[in-house]
């Protein structure tokens, strides 16, 4: 009788799952305003780019999401989903769900007995999974109770998979103690697999040195094709090419949109109207975004005879509700959901209508269950999209930069500035002065000189303020990592330009695995990411790493010592890593430049010394030291590859 009590709510509890599963993936929203208009996740969803981390700091590509599943299996139940802001970690989460809801055939998604996606968003001050699953998983008049939950999940002969979205958006990520902490640190629940989603730079500190890491890295030209025909055109191919034409104008533009929500709104704005190609920054990019959607609203009242100037009003003042979004962001609890009630208080009813309206604020009704009181269902808002709340944040961080100098440098000791990147960035391109005041104090936290050059590149051009930052940036190490996206590859380069034609000594770059070849017309360094590296001719010292014991090419070799020929200032020139070429004869024109070389296999150093290469003690390599070399790199290859 108990087995087949058991087996009845078992059956219930997945078909209420499923139930409020479909109610997560059938209503996406591509553009904020158009509430109409929502789709299934599996008629937006497009594949982007993913990987998996084999060893610290070495990811391998997956092709295919299908493959999480199985890397899941492997040491660790827990697996980390990592992303940059944007990059659809919460519509791959939803298009799990939908695999499992509709149990399709060919997704390993599909293969759990039980299914779970909660929003930690949505789980503040939540003292059980049981009580988070009764009150977001399952419908509001669910026959099911707490402790039925608690026991089916439990069950230790069903397979179950958890899914906790948006990590970097739970209010207690920082508390001591919290149900999230206990099953990431596997003290509870350690038959379940976990998939949890984070943005990269909010790693939970509780995850073990086994659990599983898979990054997204966004969309490509042929994903972001393959989302204009399935999402925005369908078989209009003039459509299709108007839009790609659009992307295509400008470089910047492409980057920007390698975060698929950046690219997805572009691409639905553009199949309305002509949307502007010179963009350059971020901050122009979400600027324009955010006109749209108020002009959309305005359009909309003027049509209907009606006056449009308190619309245009709250566009442009909307102190309040920046400071709500800057002190939810930055308090000790990130907030990002609040009650209906409050909002309507600070903001007052006419500008709080507005933003639901326009779409920037969104309501949701939750069932709020109170321990030992009657279940009460109330209204809350959030925005769109975290990056919308970090968008009128920046513009509170801006005022008191302006206003408190010693308030902003006593915020930023306390706070890792990349946490709150688009803050930062969004604050930069808002307002110039202040900006470069925040650039500069950024440079000078630790490993702030990376996040420093994204925060440059929102200035303005034409600022005056541009070259004392480019200075500051460019004196410290400037890394161009294989791993980098796109966006940071380019804005990177484009400072190294800009301090090269202002005759700003650059004092050392590092290609760290970045490195793919020589551009034989233009004698620029081509990364991996296609992107590439033109002379600089105040660059003082290059350094080039390599993957492990790769061989580099006599026509690369060739290329580079002919790259080096062009930075007139190049004083050090060092490759780490890789096998160079046996040449019998060197340039004789580097006669200025230092030029080392540590191998892959013995980490000797060698520096080139009148066309011979030798070690510190000035033994020359010899042709036969160096072939014993070339079979050391193939035994060790041979030997890593069998283990």
């Amino acid at each position: 009788m108990l087995l087949y009590i058991i087996s009845g709510k078992m059956e219930a509890f997945i078909r209420e799952l499923k139930e409020t599963g479909r109610t997560l993936y059938d209503k996406i929203q591509p553009i904020p305003y158009i509430k109409d208009k929502l789709y299934s996740v599996d008629k937006v969803f497009i594949e982007v780019g993913i990987e998996h981390r084999v060893e610290q700091d070495n990811w391998k590509t997956l092709s295919s999401y299908y493959g999480i599943f199985s890397v899941a299996k492997g040491s660790s139940r827990i697996q980390i989903i990592e992303g940059d802001p944007g990059y659809g970690k919460s519509t791959l989460a939803l298009q799990l769900v939908y695999d499992w809801c509709n149990e399709v055939s060919d997704s390993p998604f599909s293969r759990p007995d039980i299914l779970i996606c909660l929003n930690l968003r949505q789980l503040g001050g939540m003292e059980s999974i049981a009580k988070a699953i009764k009150q977001f998983a399952l419908p509001r008049d669910s026959s099911l109770k707490r402790h039925d939950v608690e026991q089916l999940i439990n069950n230790r002969n069903i397979n179950i998979l958890v899914i906790f979205d948006a990590y970097d958006e739970y209010p207690d990520q920082h508390s001591v103690d919290n149900f999230v902490k206990e099953i990431l640190e596997e003290k509870s629940l350690r038959h379940v697999d976990i998939l949890l989603t984070t943005r990269s730079s909010c790693i939970p500190h509780a995850i073990s040195s086994q659990t599983g890491r898979i990054r997204l890295t966004g969309f490509d030209e042929a994903a972001r094709e393959k989302y204009v025909r399935k999402a925005v055109t369908g078989d209009d191919e003039e459509a299709v090419q108007k839009i790609l034409e659009q992307f295509n104008m400008n470089p910047i533009l492409g980057d920007i949109c390698q975060a698929p929500l950046f690219s997805a709104m572009y691409a639905h704005l553009a199949h309305e109207e002509n949307m502007p190609h010179e963009i350059r920054s971020v901050t122009e990019f979400f600027g324009h975004m955010i006109t749209c959607f108020h002009n959309h609203a305005q359009n909309k009242l003027s049509e209907s005879g009606k006056s449009i100037e308190h619309l245009q009003t709250h566009a442009n003042i909307h102190a309040a509700l920046d400071k709500i979004a800057f002190e939810a962001l930055t308090g000790k609890m990130q907030q990002l959901v609040w009650d209906q009630t409050l909002f309507l208080r600070e903001l007052g009813e006419d500008f709080y209508k507005l933003y639901v309206d326009v779409g920037i604020l969104v309501e949701d009704e939750v069932y709020d269950i109170a321990l030992g009181k009657v279940a009460q269902l109330k209204k809350v808002v959030r925005f769109y999209h975290k990056l919308f709340c970090e968008w009128y944040a920046a513009y509170h961080l801006i005022k008191c930069v302006k206003s408190f100098r010693s308030w902003f440098y006593n915020f930023t000791k306390n706070i890792d500035p990349y946490d709150l990147q688009f803050v930062f960035r969004f604050a930069c391109g808002l307002d110039q002065a202040g900006g470069s005041k925040v650039v500069k104090l950024v440079r000078k936290k630790k490993d702030g000189a990376r996040f420093a050059v994204l925060c440059a590149l929102e200035l303005k051009e034409g600022s005056h303020d541009i070259p004392t930052t480019v200075r500051g940036i460019v004196s410290s190490d400037i890394d161009i990592n294989k791993s980098d996206s796109r966006l940071l590859q380019r804005s990177t380069i484009q400072l190294l330009e800009l301090a090269s034609q202002h005759k700003i000594p650059i004092s050392r770059v590092l290609l760290n695995q970045s490195f793919s070849s020589v551009d034989p017309d233009s004698l620029s360094l081509v990364l991996h990411s296609g992107l590439c590296l033109p002379p600089l001719s105040t660059l003082q010292e290059l350094v080039i790493g390599t993957e492990l014991g790769r061989e580099v090419t006599v026509d690369a070799w060739t290329g580079i010592l002919n790259y080096a020929k062009r930075c007139q200032l190049l004083k050090k020139l060092m490759f780490y890593w890789c096998l160079l070429p046996w040449m019998d004869s060197f340039p004789t024109s580097l006669d200025n430049v230092e030029v080392w070389w540590v191998t892959a296999i013995d980490g000797h150093e060698y520096t080139l010394q009148s066309g011979r290469w030798q070690n510190r003690s000035g033994e020359i390599l010899t042709r036969g030291a160096y072939d014993d070399l070339v079979s050391c790199k193939l035994i060790f290859h041979k030997y890593t590859a069998l283990s």
